[in-house]
């Protein structure tokens, strides 16, 4: 599980879903590369359920190499969502390069059919964001 209480919460909202996102650097080695561990919240603050389909996820580094997870559900599961829920999806990120970003969208549909895509916030995957977050929550 992430330490989720030394970060600060990125977010986006979709209508009345809010999604926010934290990253945090598992390991580091020599030779430019990390392992970073990312969670995505999502929370429907709508008056109706929605089913959350697919995500559209790409991490691309700073020599322009991507890394794209299109996938069907989270953690093979499609979660439905009431009105007031919200789910948690960790998972991990092996980068080259010093600097990434992590973006993209899920697919969600509504009870009568209607679909639609969620925004996620963009993540960025890097030590100085580590630091930074490290430090913000220090002088809160």
């Amino acid at each position: 599980m992430l330490e989720s209480e030394n970060y600060d919460y990125l977010t986006a909202q979709t209508g009345d879903i809010l999604v926010s996102a934290f990253q945090e650097m598992l390991d580091e080695t020599d030779d430019n590369h990390a392992l970073w561990g990312y969670c995505l919240r999502i929370e429907n603050n709508s008056n109706q359920k929605i089913r959350l389909l697919k995500k559209d996820l790409c991490i691309t580094n700073d020599k322009g190499d991507r890394r794209y997870d299109l996938s069907f559900g989270f953690h093979g599961e499609m979660p439905d969502l009431e009105s007031g829920e919200d789910i948690e999806f960790e998972d991990t990120a092996f980068i080259e390069g010093n600097i990434a970003v992590l973006y993209g969208s899920c697919l969600a549909t509504t009870d009568d059919g209607s679909e639609f895509l969620i925004k996620l916030p963009i993540v960025p995957l890097n030590s100085l964001s580590k630091h930074s977050a490290q430090h913000q929550k220090s002088i809160h």
